[in-house]
């Protein structure tokens, strides 16, 4: 049987004099690149620049926004409005599109990250404020969102087109959500278990939560993250696996 899926990969996270990941490499491996947008990482000259390597490796460029909370990487939960979340994003958006278009490239997707990211995966109220966001933006925008998430039931009751998302280095619960980095098991650090994991989620539509359970999930676009120790070698090896089980990779919006 042949699958198709989208393969993303987080990336222009550096700010600054702090260089974090090696963008230029990663690029070569994946189809989907989701840009950070200056809030949790990312700053006017590294938009840029990765903008324009994203272009020239013709991989589908997509808008990062987090919450503005540089010095925890987005990854802590702020409390905030629904309303203060659609600004954040609609900011977010606009920084990213500006570089976006002096490259002559076209924005293709939206990603939330990080604690942004996961709340929108339970919370109604956060989940409509950026799905009405992206929509009101730009509708043609495809709005990625963890798996079965409320943020994907949102996205497509306001007309949006959603590509569901699965993490090649995280591990899950047994509700489908990813387990909390604050957890000594959240992160897979062996390349061949996390191989093994993607394969699994791709071919079967399950993933296997950390209590052993084994749950439905969809995966139309596999995450890595960029930040990782082992993001080349995952990468790199998962392109490899993937040719030995006919799976094949397309952009967002380009899957048949």
């Amino acid at each position: 049987m042949k699958y198709q899926v989208d393969l993303n990969c987080d990336i222009g996270e550096s700010f600054g004099a702090y260089k974090i990941g090696n963008d230029d490499a990663l690029l070569s491996f994946v189809s989907s690149a989701n840009i950070a947008c200056g809030y949790h990482a990312g700053d006017h000259n590294i938009m840029n620049e990765t903008v324009s390597l994203a272009a020239k490796r013709n991989v589908a460029i997509g808008a990062h926004p987090g919450f503005q909370d540089l010095q925890g990487f987005g990854r802590r939960l702020i409390d905030v409005q629904p309303n203060e979340v659609y600004h954040l994003m609609i900011y977010q958006l606009g920084a990213l599109s500006g570089f976006v278009t002096i490259h002559g490239e076209k924005l293709r997707h939206v990603k939330p990250h990080g604690a942004l990211y996961n709340l929108a995966a339970t919370n109604r109220n956060i989940a409509n404020a950026i799905a009405q966001s992206v929509f009101d933006f730009r509708r043609d925008l495809i709005l990625v969102g963890l798996s079965g998430s409320v943020l994907i039931e949102e996205g497509r009751k306001i007309g949006l087109q959603v590509a569901e998302e699965v993490f090649a280095d995280r591990t899950y619960q047994s509700d489908g959500t990813l387990t909390s980095r604050t957890k000594e098991n959240a992160l897979i650090h062996d390349v061949d278990e996390a191989v093994k994991q993607v394969i699994q989620m791709i071919t079967t539509n399950t993933v296997t939560a950390v209590d052993g359970s084994i749950i439905p999930i969809k995966a139309d676009t596999i995450c890595v993250h960029g930040d990782g120790e082992t993001a080349f070698s995952l990468l790199q090896t998962l392109k490899f696996h993937f040719l030995k089980h006919n799976i094949q990779i397309a952009r967002l919006g380009e899957q048949t």
